[in-house]
């Protein structure tokens, strides 16, 4: 078991080294989109820099590989009686693998899209809920960065209540949901003083 537990680890984290944003990046011939605007290797930099016309291949990346992760995860541990802890292992590595790249020199996303692609995985209805908590306070407020905290937080509170009988299961949502609120650390501090920008889709450029 311990040799599949490893191949889950290892598989996942690398496929977290292949960021949506930088990938399609290098495929336009553009300049690495982690050198512009906020500097960040996430789908929310990548609009405001690119535009939504590739925006979607940016999603399907970032989204299939959380998938391939899981799925991988669970068919690894399925054998031994794990299969759901096994799917949470590849979703916390593809994670850290998104988040700490070591093939991009540790500068990557902040793990949003990966993120709910997890929780989706885990519990589509905790996924849900994370989701309906994004949009209505993405639209009440247009901070993404916030919506980001609040539907991870809404995932992170329906995910331990409906699973407090498996403390493992638990501390592993916990853990992918606890990294994007890390993450969004230097968002919280700019929410605190105001100065946060706020999402304004309407203006993205096409390129």
């Amino acid at each position: 078991m311990w040799l599949n537990i490893l191949l889950t680890v290892l598989v996942s984290y690398l496929l977290g080294n292949l960021n949506g944003a930088v990938s399609v990046s290098n495929l336009l011939g553009k300049k690495d989109v982690r050198e512009q605007g906020s500097g960040n290797a996430g789908l929310t930099n990548f609009l405001r820099i690119h535009g939504p016309s590739s925006a979607l291949l940016v999603v399907c990346i970032d989204v299939m590989k959380a998938v391939l992760a899981c799925l991988l995860g669970k068919q690894l541990l399925a054998p031994f009686g794990y299969g759901q802890e096994g799917l949470l292992l590849g979703g916390m590595a593809v994670s850290l693998g998104h988040d700490f790249p070591a093939l991009l020199g540790f500068r990557g996303g902040k793990g949003v899209l990966s993120g709910v692609t997890v929780a989706l995985m885990a519990d589509w209805q905790c996924g849900l809920v994370a989701l309906a908590v994004f949009a209505l306070c993405l639209w009440l407020t247009r901070y993404v960065s916030l919506s980001s905290i609040l539907g991870t937080t809404g995932f992170l509170v329906t995910f331990a209540i409906r699973y407090w009988h498996t403390p493992l299961q638990v501390f592993m949502g916990g853990f992918v949901a606890v990294l994007i609120i890390f993450m969004h650390r230097s968002n919280i501090g700019r929410l605190l003083h105001g100065t946060e920008k706020k999402a304004t889709f309407s203006k993205f450029r096409k390129k």
